[in-house]
């Protein structure tokens, strides 16, 4: 089989494996990221709710739930074949640290400051 035809046969070949340990540290680096920021939410909410006054205002908490929740949607995914651009992503916007990515090879690790580092450029 040729090189091309392996590679049409296999979309996911260049990405990096991950072995048990790096999942082990990418979970939990993860979950403790999206609890961090379901943690804001939980107090954005509070903060909203307790200055509800009129039923418009009802309706603007909602509006601003559906929207984070659609933003945190796209930002949390833990499909493997996305991983680096997920931590990458967050490591930009300071959810996530290089110590708790500590235990990712350094592959993986050049791949998510990498693609950080795009970001902040891109925003500049």
């Amino acid at each position: 089989m040729t090189p091309s035809a392996t590679q049409d046969s296999y979309p996911y070949q260049n990405e990096p494996t991950w072995s048990r340990s790096e999942k082990t540290v990418a979970r939990t680096a993860f979950d403790d990221a999206l609890k961090r920021e379901l943690d804001e939410v939980i107090q954005e909410t509070k903060q909203m709710a307790n200055q509800i006054k009129e039923p418009a205002d009802l309706w603007d908490l909602e509006h601003h739930l559906t929207q984070r929740r659609k933003e945190i949607d796209g930002t949390y995914d833990y499909r493997y074949s996305q991983l680096t651009h997920v931590f990458g992503r967050l490591l930009y916007e300071g959810r996530v640290g290089e110590e708790d990515l500590r235990g990712l090879r350094e592959d993986k690790l050049k791949l998510i400051r990498s693609f950080a580092e795009f970001l902040k450029k891109d925003a500049a």
